[in-house]
């Protein structure tokens, strides 16, 4: 959480690095303590107000967090991560 508000430079990094650290430490964690992950998403789910290229890069880390939660047609990411993904695609 405090990489991506004490550091806007570097988690908003123009080749999208800043928004990968954190979805991997999302989904990491994810595992661990749902609840925590799922808040850590927060960062993301405004990605609408940036430029196009931050835009879609924000957008495609949201998605990679989905996809990476199914497995065989079935969901394995916790409710509390989907639920914010999901709704910050929707």
């Amino acid at each position: 959480g405090a990489f991506c508000n004490a550091n806007q430079v570097r988690f908003h990094a123009a080749d999208g690095s800043g928004y990968q650290f954190l979805a991997d430490r999302v989904l990491e964690l994810d595992a661990l303590n749902p609840q925590v992950a799922a808040r850590l998403l927060g960062p993301l789910g405004p990605w609408r107000k940036f430029d196009a290229g931050r835009r879609e890069k924000m957008k495609g880390q949201l998605q990679r967090i989905l996809d990476s939660g199914i497995l065989d047609s079935e969901r394995t990411l916790s409710p509390d991560v989907f639920e914010i993904a999901s709704k910050s695609l929707a």
